[in-house]
């Protein structure tokens, strides 16, 4: 790989801003540098001269062809790239996938370089928990008024499997050794630079040895297969969501307590940050989640829980070597040290280390009770497991107390205060898993069972009204309604199975456990209500309603489709009408769930509708749940039940993506009142909390952004005037963007064949099948591979299509055309709703390019169903470009992004050799030419251009 890093044609006016960023980003700039030339080296050593003198025409070429759009470097690449045997293909491909990766590490040490820097300086930046609490303060609002807020916040990042996650976790566990060392080699300049900005002979030495570090670790990757023989499994999904604990979670959550218990004085901060999961527990659309999956799911969250409290404890009692004779022993911990079974005469003076010894031995009992594994070190045999979490940090606050007693606290600061936060927030079961099911198998289980029962042999021909009053009479009948020793069908057992699998497993693994089950596609009340007699068949609502009953798992609905979001206040203002329903969820603890789709409701209608369906639904959904309070409900008494909001984001624009903070302040007032949950998918994960650092400032801006969405004063109101134009532009939008995608003859054709999606469902990435009935029809197509496979094009279509035709339709031509686009530039500056999608479809629109979508129309054999539909795509493209430059006011992409455009302008010549390649090898696969290689080569490319576009997969 090169050495340099290819710049644009000098400017004659360089302005000192220009020099500023480029001074500033003279490090980045040496690391991506230094990482292209050991990859180099690697590929030298490893493959050949001649295979890196390939590398290196391709990569010229291609960088040519993005900065000329010359001819003639089109043509000569393609002629090479069409010379290029199947394996030459292959480890071209392999080169630039492995920079893609190396890139993305050199940018995120710079990410957290500059961050340091700015904090050195007392220049913080915006999402921040820093920031916030200073513009709390700033508004007035006291500490303890926050910490009151917290007192009854929950914020939940929820982990999913995805199939856009293209990385093994071998890869990953090589990543994070290639980003400690970068991450010493800044170590080693800071501490050691000498006069004049030179490195001292010392640190010369040391990062001399760095870079042999780095070249060995960079050579493990050229040796480390990218891509997996088979399937991903759900048991693999497990695993890989659970590496980011280790990693990250288990010592970063209970950083970020510190610290705010740090800039909130009055004692410890209610634990309102827990952490949230779907892998193993998400049966909707993947027929391998089941019953067992659940089990081996919370199994193995429980074991890395206990796996990671044994080791603090042992090395609490490694530090903690207090010596009676010394120090005066409260009689709590000498309790605690001689109820302890250690009897060692070398640790009868320290009861510190007897009591922690004691400690351990019960977690060890513990760990084998709840995982069936052994502990790492035993100087006791296991013995009397915990009954659960909160007796666990009962003997922890007495060892605390006594620290405390002896004038102790900096001990217990170092290790034994993030032990309790870590045991608080994770308890023995890590995080709550949640279980999602689509609605319309409910209601086949549920006729099955009634039709069995000999109640009502046509459940399904029933209307809504019929079905509600059937599904209420059986949830207050005492009576169940399965047949015993009656066979049911396989589907029919396998859901009971997961619902009993899910009591039990509450039981064993506490209530916080298991909390939800997810209804998909919620169209109905009676979605709802079947869940809940599924709960009641199972144990799980083990009194009738009628008694008080009380459901072991919320019913969440999930609003998908625009119908749907549209729907979604006044279904479930009937579904608290109900007769005991409103009361039922006030016994089962006062909070209602409401889940709300962006993947779907994107491929339904496009960007702009979907975020507006889902900001209009949740203003609805706010003010039913504040009448519900205020005034009740005809034949239901006022009751107060809060509500959380749970987005289903995704990690690309098009699938609810984008910053985070910056979509929690656009949340409308109300919204959010310290209660959160939003999901973290596929190849979001790995870039938000692979590193531990940028893992930790992740986590700290959903903190910031909930607590300022929550605790500041409200902004002025929206004016009506700008509702009816963002309905306007939504209904314009939706109109254009299914126009082309739903209405065009033959854009089916068209898609399968300018994308690769026919060889993402082919490859090993995800456990979940790509479509939900047969494949080759849109309609059934999961919004994530149809997310994944325009982002793999470059067109990123959902993320932008239909927006440039509503605002061209919106601004019209004559009269009044200015009046309307100061209104829409007011609405920018003024709208944080309106101001966050306009961004995020810049961001999107940045990362399409629209030469290499157009090399992908070529694969499509129709070629007048390619002009045509192609045309309509780049003309879509450019009113969309030019309706943000009249919004915004920029011309170029990213104006108000320079991060991100910095990392475009770094990364993307890097990546455009990786899709003309896997044009090539798509050319070949689909004319019949389907070897091994190809094949591979074509997997291989997916994950490198995954890679190098990071959030629009």
């Amino acid at each position: 790989m090169p050495d340099t890093v290819d710049k644009p044609a000098p400017s004659p006016r360089r302005d000192a801003a220009s020099q500023r960023l480029r001074r500033i980003d003279q490090p980045l700039v040496e690391d991506i540098r230094l990482l292209g030339r050991l990859l180099g080296e690697v590929i030298r050593d490893q493959d050949g001269a001649a295979a890196y003198d390939t590398v290196e025409r391709i990569r010229l070429l291609a960088v040519a062809f993005r900065r000329d759009a010359d001819l003639q470097s089109e043509q000569a690449l393609e002629q090479l790239l069409k010379s290029l045997s199947d394996d030459q293909t292959v480890s071209v491909i392999r080169a630039f996938t492995y920079f893609s990766h190396l890139a993305n590490l050199a940018e995120d040490r710079h990410h957290i370089r500059r961050r340091q820097a700015r904090e050195r300086a007392g220049d913080q930046q915006e999402g921040s928990l820093d920031v916030a609490l200073a513009r709390l303060r700033w508004n007035g609002v006291l500490p303890q008024t926050v910490r009151e807020a917290l007192a009854h916040s929950h914020v939940s990042p929820v982990l999913t499997a995805h199939p856009t996650e293209v990385q093994r976790k071998s890869i990953l566990d090589a990543e994070r050794g290639i980003a400690q060392l970068l991450a010493q080699r800044d170590d080693i300049r800071a501490r050691s630079q000498g006069t004049g900005g030179a490195l001292d002979a010392v640190a010369t030495r040391e990062i001399a040895a760095n870079e042999l570090q780095l070249k060995a670790r960079v050579m493990q990757l050229w040796h480390t297969r990218l891509l997996r023989f088979s399937r991903l499994t759900v048991a693999d999904e497990i695993e890989n969501a659970l590496s980011y604990y280790d990693t990250t979670f288990l010592r970063e959550i209970p950083r970020l307590y510190a610290n705010l218990e740090r800039e909130l004085p009055g004692g410890p901060v209610a634990s309102f940050l827990r952490m949230g999961h779907w892998v193993g527990g998400d049966r909707d659309g993947n027929p391998q989640v089941t019953a067992d999956t659940l089990a081996l799911a919370l199994r193995r969250q429980s074991e890395v829980a206990l796996r990671h409290l044994l080791t603090e404890v042992h090395h609490l009692g490694m530090e903690l070597s207090h010596s009676a004779r010394l120090v005066s022993v409260p009689e709590p911990l000498q309790a605690l040290a001689a109820a302890s079974p250690d009897t060692s005469e070398h640790r009868q003076d320290e009861p510190y280390r007897r009591a922690l010894t004691g400690i351990y031995a019960r977690l060890a009992a513990t760990l084998k009770a709840l995982s069936g594994g052994e502990a790492a070190r035993h100087a006791l045999p296991p013995q009397n497991p915990y009954v659960d979490c909160a007796d666990f940090v009962r003997d922890l606050r007495i060892i605390e107390d006594a620290l405390l007693a002896q004038h102790g606290e900096v001990l217990a600061d170092l290790r034994l205060r993030p032990l309790i936060r870590a045991a608080q927030v994770f308890g023995f079961h890590l995080a709550t898993l949640d279980l999602r099911q689509h609605a319309q198998r409910f209601e086949a289980v549920v006729a099955e069972l009634l039709a069995t029962a000999k109640l009502e042999p046509a459940y399904g021909a029933l209307d809504e009204a019929a079905r509600c009053r059937l599904l209420l009479a059986c949830l207050d009948d005492r009576r169940a309604l399965r047949v015993p020793g009656h066979t049911y069908s396989a589907d029919t057992e396998s859901e009971l199975a997961v619902f009993v699998a899910a009591r039990e497993l509450r039981e064993r693994y506490g209530a916080q456990a298991l909390r939800h089950h997810i209804v998909s596609h919620t169209g109905s009340v009676s979605d709802l209500l079947e869940v809940l007699l599924l709960q009641k068949e199972t144990g799980l609502l083990p009194r009738p309603l009628a008694d008080g009953g009380v459901p072991g798992l919320m019913v969440v609905p999930l609003f998908e489709t625009i119908d749907d979001l549209r729907r979604a206040a006044p279904l479930l203002r009937d579904y608290f009408a109900l007769p005991g329903i409103a009361s039922m969820v006030q016994r089962a603890g006062g909070e209602q769930e409401v889940m709300l789709g962006y993947s779907e409701s994107n491929k339904d209608a496009g960007l702009f509708t979907s975020n507006w369906t889902i900001h209009r639904a949740s203003v609805e959904l706010v003010a039913l749940f504040d009448t519900l309070a205020r005034d009740g409900l005809p034949g239901v008494p006022a009751t107060r039940i809060r509500l959380r909001m749970f987005h289903g984001r995704g990690g690309s624009v098009g699938r609810g993506g984008g910053p985070s903070y910056d979509a929690i302040l656009a949340q409308p007032e109300g919204t959010v009142r310290g209660q959160i949950r939003l999901t973290e998918q596929g190849e979001v994960i790995a870039s938000k909390y692979a590193n531990a650092d940028i893992g930790r400032r992740n986590l700290e801006t959903l903190v910031a952004a909930t607590l300022e969405a929550t605790l500041l004063p409200p902004a002025k109101p929206i004016p009506a005037e700008w509702h009816e134009v963002a309905e306007r532009l939504s209904q314009a939008s939706a109109a254009s963007y299914r126009a082309l995608v739903q209405e065009t003859p033959g854009f089916d054709r068209y898609f399968f064949g300018a994308t690769p999606i026919r060889e993402i469902a082919e490859l090993h990435i995800g456990s979940r099948p790509a479509t939900r009935g047969a494949p080759g029809r849109i309609e059934d197509l999961r919004a994530v591979p149809w997310s994944f496979s325009w982002s793999q094009c470059r067109v990123t279509l959902p993320g932008w299509f239909g927006l440039g035709s509503a605002v061209h339709d919106y601004l019209g031509e004559g009269p009044g055309r200015e009046q309307r686009l100061a209104l829409l530039k007011s609405m920018h500056r003024r709208w944080p709703f309106f101001r966050t999608v306009v961004a995020n479809i810049d961001m999107v629109l940045a990362k399409s390019d629209m030469a290499l979508a157009r090399r992908y129309a070529d694969l499509v054999d129709d070629e007048g169903l390619r002009q045509r539909i192609f045309a309509r795509i780049e003309a879509e493209w450019q009113r969309t470009a030019q309706a943000l430059q009249l919004i915004t006011g920029n011309a170029q992409r990213l104006a108000d992004n320079p991060s991100l455009a910095r990392s475009i302008h770094h990364r993307f010549p890097y990546i455009d050799p990786l899709h003309h390649l896997q044009v090539e090898l798509m050319r070949r696969y689909r004319s019949g030419q389907a070897g091994e290689r190809v094949q591979l080569g074509i997997h291989l490319s997916i994950n490198g251009i995954a890679a190098g576009l990071r959030n629009t997969g």
